[in-house]
């Protein structure tokens, strides 16, 4: 039974890992997109590098406070609900001693022990940490791990940072008549990278990954090219 909480724990540490991964590069393709999205929309309509510059440090700034506001406040709720089902459990155990236990060996149970095995089981985690014992089967939290609002937003916000700086250093960097060109380049390949990234860490194969990405990215550069250029005609 030790060995097998001891790798339920692992199995549990990894999968939150490739979580923390699969964000980081999901919030890099993020940046990646938007920024670019944004300068080649303002490239369409000027090629002045203070305006690019502006517009693109401005959707840096706003677009990363926003992707870590909101996964601050999504996993501050998520945090709120663990501390929650663990304060009930608390009192669970506190109350109901006897049928907390017969629980715990039903669930140890439906998890492929015979009843004598999921029973003595059941007891020896109840008598080492019985809150532990119940978060981790029957919520599926570990107590000691809760998971951290800060560290997501700062996770969140350094990602979409560095995939921003590609598409805006792209553009603003080389000289005019290369500015559309290396941006286009690079933006795609960037893209398509986080889409193989993102496929490898969900085991999904990567071609459809690669080319949704690349795709998404490229309609989304097009739209704002031609948005920019058409604002620049009528003289906006």
């Amino acid at each position: 039974m030790t060995e097998s909480t001891h790798d339920e724990a692992h199995g549990g540490s990894l999968g939150e890992r490739l979580n923390w991964l699969r964000a980081a590069v999901l919030g890099a393709n993020d940046g990646i997109v938007s920024t670019a999205g944004l300068v080649v929309g303002v490239a369409g309509a000027t090629d002045d590098r203070s305006a690019l510059l502006t517009a693109g440090l401005a959707g840096l700034l706003a677009g990363s406070m926003s992707m870590a506001a909101g996964e601050y406040v999504s996993v501050s709720t998520q945090r709120d609900s663990e501390k929650a089902a663990l304060a009930q459990e608390r009192r669970e155990l506190r109350e109901r001693p006897e049928a907390e236990l017969d629980e715990l060996t039903g669930l140890l149970e439906r998890r492929g022990l015979s009843e004598d095995v999921a029973r003595e089981a059941a007891v020896q985690l109840t008598e080492r940490d019985a809150l532990k014992a119940h978060a981790r089967v029957e919520l599926g939290i570990d107590p000691d791990d809760l998971t951290n609002p800060w560290h997501a937003a700062w996770a969140s916000f350094l990602a979409f940072t560095a995939g921003a700086l590609l598409p805006l250093l792209a553009m603003v960097l080389p000289p005019a008549d290369w500015r559309l060109t290396v941006t286009v380049v690079s933006v795609l390949t960037a893209l398509a990278l986080t889409g193989w990234s993102s496929a490898r860490l969900g085991a999904a194969a990567p071609t459809r990954a690669v080319l949704r990405n690349t795709a998404g990215g490229a309609l989304a550069m097009g739209v704002t090219y031609v948005a920019g250029t058409l604002l620049d005609v009528a003289g906006a």
